[in-house]
C-alpha cells in the first residue's frame, strides 16, 4: 500500500510539473546548493534505521529526521505550489509523528538489536551509494529534475 500511495504521490507530482505549475517564488540557486548538501545526512538518515547502530542510538528514529531534512531542504529549493504542498506535507507529517512517538503507549515496531559503530559506518558508506545513485540516476530519470549540473 505505501509503495503505491509513493507511486501516486510521484504521478500526481509529475502531472501538476507538466499541466498546472504555479511558482509562488523563485529560491535563490545557494539555496538549492544546500538542498543538494542536506539530502546527503538525510539519506544515511533513513538507512541508519535499517542498519542500526549509534546513530539510531542516538536519535531514535532516524527515518523521520532525514524525512524532516529531506522535505526541509526541498522546500528551500522549490518555489512553486505543488512543491510546497508536497514537501510541506511531508515535513509537517514527520514532525507530528516524531511528537507523537513520544506520548504512544506502545513502542510501534518489536525491537531490533543495535549494533556498534561499524554498523554506522556500513550505513554511511551505503547512504552516500544511494544519494549518489539518486542525484545522478534517480531524480534526473524519474523526477525528471537533473540535481548535478543543471
Amino acid at each position: 500500500m505505501s509503495l503505491a500511495g509513493l507511486v501516486l504521490i510521484v504521478w500526481g507530482f509529475a502531472h501538476y510539473r507538466a499541466t498546472g505549475w504555479i511558482q509562488i517564488w523563485s529560491p535563490p540557486r545557494a539555496l538549492k546548493h544546500i538542498n543538494v548538501a542536506l539530502m546527503l545526512p538525510a539519506v544515511i538518515l533513513v538507512v541508519a534505521a535499517y542498519i542500526r547502530g549509534r546513530i539510531y542510538a542516538t536519535l531514535k528514529h532516524p527515518m523521520l529526521a532525514g524525512v524532516k531534512l529531506w522535505a526541509f531542504g526541498h522546500l528551500l529549493a522549490n518555489g512553486d505550489l505543488g512543491g510546497l504542498i508536497l514537501f510541506g506535507s511531508f515535513l509537517a507529517w514527520a514532525v507530528y509523528d516524531r511528537i507523537s512517538l513520544k506520548y504512544r503507549a506502545d513502542p510501534g515496531a518489536p525491537p531490533i538489536p543495535v549494533g556498534g559503530p561499524t554498523n554506522d559506518l556500513i550505513a554511511v558508506a551505503v547512504g552516500f551509494i544511494a544519494y549518489l545513485a539518486l542525484a545522478f540516476a534517480f531524480h534526473p530519470v524519474v523526477i525528471g529534475v537533473p540535481v548535478i549540473g543543471n
